[in-house]
């Protein structure tokens, strides 16, 4: 828990992914169409620390555990989470609170 607090917590947007799965790939095509360079930890390629976080994010109550998307160190959620904020115009003024992007 307290490795996952960390990484959160040192940029505006953090996205945990795996490279294989298409829902983290297209979560984080949408962050970089807004303008957003998030920081993004793809667990399958981080062996020991993937697992673990992976194991973290379960028990922060993400299902599936990715892709999981933090802003301003706040879990937002997974794709689903994401992309209703995005479709109900919520996503850009969070974005925007957390420094992500500013126009």
């Amino acid at each position: 828990m307290e490795r996952v607090t960390r990484l959160v917590s040192q940029r505006a947007v953090v996205i945990f992914s795996k490279s294989t799965c298409c829902m983290s790939h297209t979560i984080k095509t949408l962050f970089y169409d807004l303008g957003v360079n998030p920081t993004v930890h793809e667990l399958d390629e981080e062996p020991r620390a993937g697992k673990e976080i992976d194991k973290t994010l379960i028990r922060l109550g993400c299902s599936p555990s990715v892709p999981a998307v933090f802003i301003g160190g706040e879990l937002v959620g997974g794709a689903n989470e994401v992309m209703t904020l995005h479709l109900s115009s919520s996503l850009v003024p969070l974005l925007k609170q957390a420094g992500a992007i500013w126009l």
